[in-house]
């Protein structure tokens, strides 16, 4: 006897459970929303989905088991990635790595140019590397720190970074996620690539514009400030050019098409051994809390103090107070509340799935989609629906192109609109939700919240709304008889 499947209205009453709580959490705890009652407010709404349906439908608690399970298993090398993410955090910021690149970069980018510049930068690193969280995690935090050297808020010079690393890893074929939705609407690659760029090009242009503008007319702060910046840095840390190698080891590696955990892996590695070369007092002061003097670095100190880089949370006094908040480090310890938020982001978005809850709800949808804007309209919402659900982007992405896949062909449209549209929606939207998996990791990363940056991810912005645009005028979309 097959199961019954919950209502579409049945289906919608965990949302509602957690858009109430997600409200109520971001009302109350503000910026520590992140920090437990989010994970909280997804496990809740989780458990209604569950008790509804062992409750009305009599659906087994094992099926969700397995579906957890199964969700979780998929998401397991993002968490390794997002482990070995703090550990680069912590390690190529105590080894001078990150503070040579804030130093050199503030004597060659000028703030009237700025965030167009790191638009272009992140977009170009992202589009050779294909990935838009070793983009963010690398070059963005060096360029975070230029930006508030320079006077520009955070968001805006978060929302610069964002928009050009998923820019170029949409255009990217190295990108999983550009070669997952191609994929799972049965698009040969290069021709997503290339279909994408009709709605893609266009967006970035239009971002670029923007920074460009607001760089121009950006007020900088006084020249004293940006040099005592500097000169706080070069008094802190050794900044020399033998660190840049760090990062062009870390290039290397990805040219050679190194898989991502092993790339960042070595990355984290290398930069921790560089640190015990270029920074033998701050590993010293890290080992012994700053209670002994620095007469050289023994073997046992030198151990703590890397360790301590990759795992725990450091603190360098510069004299700057700007550059003090800059410069301390969480490391992989700083990760974790990231990990436990998408454990319970997948979790949430298993049940759902388990349950047939997203199946009824997207199915009533396609039921009244019938025109090209519409058909177009909705996969678009969809991917930021299942965004906002599910907590991932790849999940996202294969509710998607699954869900609708069939539909597209029906009314005779090819393939490359269903991938692009998944694109154009889940890929980009994933960023700007504060308990999905990228917009909380790049929060961590960038120490920036992600309600602050996203009035400024341009890019991630227009994206959508020129996919229905572009569907609307129905340029170069064609319809088989």
């Amino acid at each position: 006897m097959s199961q019954r499947k919950p209502s579409c209205l049945v289906s919608l009453i965990p949302f509602v459970v957690l858009v109430a709580s997600m409200f109520c959490v971001i009302r109350f705890f503000g910026a520590d929303a992140l920090d437990g009652a989010s994970q909280v407010s997804l496990l809740i709404a989780g458990g209604v989905a569950a008790a509804i349906s062992i409750l009305l439908y009599k659906q087994p608690w094992k099926d969700f088991e397995d579906s957890i399970s199964k969700n979780i298993r998929n998401i397991a090398s993002a968490l390794l990635i997002l482990i070995l993410i703090g550990a680069i955090s912590g390690s190529w910021m105590i080894s001078g790595v990150v503070p040579t690149l804030i130093y050199y970069g503030m004597q060659i980018m000028t703030p009237g140019i700025f965030l167009f510049a790191t638009c272009i930068i992140s977009a170009l690193v992202s589009l050779m590397t294909g990935s838009s969280w070793t983009t963010i995690a690398t070059i963005g935090v060096a360029l975070i720190g230029i930006g508030t050297a320079q006077g520009f808020s955070p968001g805006w010079t978060a929302g610069a970074i964002i928009s050009g690393a998923y820019f170029g890893d949409k255009m990217s074929p190295l990108s999983d996620t550009t070669v997952l939705a191609s994929s799972s609407a049965g698009t040969p690659l290069f021709s997503h690539i290339k279909y994408m760029m009709i709605t893609t090009v266009p967006s970035f242009t239009i971002a670029c514009i923007i920074f460009l503008i607001y760089s121009i007319f950006h007020k900088a702060p006084a020249e004293l400030q940006t040099a005592e910046i500097a000169g706080a840095l070069k008094a802190s840390f050794n900044i020399s050019p033998f660190l840049l190698l760090v990062p062009l080891f870390t290039g290397f590696l990805i040219v050679k098409k190194v898989p991502a955990l092993q790339t960042l892996f070595l990355a984290a590695m290398v930069a921790g051994l560089t640190a015990l070369i270029a920074q033998p007092e701050i590993i010293h002061n890290i080992a012994t809390g700053g209670t002994e003097p620095f007469s050289g670095l023994s073997f046992e100190n030198g151990f703590k103090g890397v360790m301590v880089s990759w795992y725990g949370s450091t603190a360098i006094e510069t004299g700057n107070e700007l550059l003090n908040g800059l410069v301390c480090t969480s490391g992989i310890n700083g990760m974790l509340s990231t990990i436990f938020l998408i454990i319970c982001a997948v979790s949430f978005g298993g049940i759902m799935m388990g349950n047939g809850m997203l199946q009824s709800i997207t199915e009533q949808l396609s039921k009244a989609v019938r025109s090209r804007t519409a058909l177009v309209s909705s996969s678009v919402t969809s991917g930021i629906f299942f965004n906002m659900i599910t907590g991932d982007q790849y999940l996202s992405i294969i509710l998607n192109c699954n869900l609708f896949k069939k539909l597209y062909k029906e009314l005779g449209y090819e393939p490359k609109l269903l991938s692009r549209s998944a694109e154009d929606s889940a890929t980009v939207t994933s960023v700007l939700i504060p308990w999905n998996s990228c917009g909380m990791t790049q929060a961590t990363v960038l120490k920036v919240a992600t309600l602050d940056y996203l009035p400024y991810c341009f890019f991630n912005l227009i994206s959508p709304l020129l996919s229905i645009i572009v569907a609307a005028i129905g340029y170069r979309i064609v319809k088989s008889e």
